[in-house]
């Protein structure tokens, strides 16, 4: 597990592909604990340790994740989230570039509980929300394109959906369009940026994951240097 920011109230970590944020059904050790295994050891603290869940990132997704440490911060923080004062911003590889190169997307999507996917739909759908997002590009290489997403609401599989609705599925992704399976069967899309007033201290907090180490990702980051 790799700590990216810490202090009394806030931890964020790199969440790897293929973990999970919170328990599920398939009983798997999600992240949460084993943050509160860290903070256990790393403070010698008996009995129980709060870790509150502010936030959540698909299992195949890889980048930033915000814990709460203390309840007062987690209240503080899911109201931030709720109020849109979190910046989030992702970064995705995609084979066919979208176009135009910079937009805004704004669709109606469904959730398919069955299915654990969504579509985008009529607006006025019954059961749709909006969704909205903007984006651009950043890099290219021979065979594809690095996109920054940044999420102005927060859907269920929203990136993955609209994208693939603008024909552009992102690579790896086969549930929404793209031919084949990345190798570790991730999906090439990364939490990448996260901005926000500490809900304590009130200081502007940014933070930025570090780039996979997979060839691919590896390749954009001369370009994505520059960029940023």
């Amino acid at each position: 597990m790799e700590v990216i920011y810490e202090d009394n109230h806030l931890i964020v970590v790199n969440k790897a592909p293929g973990e999970i944020v919170q328990g599920d059904k398939t009983n798997d050790q999600p992240l949460s604990e084993l943050v509160a295994v860290y903070l256990k050891e790393k403070y010698h603290k008996p009995g129980n340790v709060f870790v509150g869940v502010v936030h959540r990132l698909d299992r195949p997704v890889g980048g930033l994740v915000l814990f709460a440490k203390t309840s007062k911060a987690l209240g503080r923080m899911n109201n931030l989230f709720r109020e849109g004062k979190v910046r989030k911003r992702y970064l995705a590889i995609v084979a066919d570039p979208p176009q135009p190169a910079q937009g805004r997307l704004v669709n109606w999507l469904k959730k398919n509980e069955k299915l654990n996917k969504s579509f985008v739909v009529d607006k006025g759908s019954e059961g749709s929300k909006r969704a909205e997002l903007v984006y651009r590009t950043v890099a290219r290489s021979e065979r594809y394109t690095l996109v920054e997403v940044e999420l102005l609401t927060g859907r269920h599989h929203q990136i993955r959906c609209q994208f693939s609705a603008l024909g552009c599925p992102l690579k790896g992704d086969l549930k929404y369009g793209a031919p084949r399976p990345n190798r570790d069967a991730s999906i090439s899309l990364i939490s990448y940026r996260m901005d926000f007033e500490h809900p304590v201290s009130k200081q502007m907090i940014s933070l930025v994951a570090p780039i996979p180490k997979d060839a691919l990702w590896q390749a954009f980051v001369p370009q994505l240097e520059t960029f940023v």
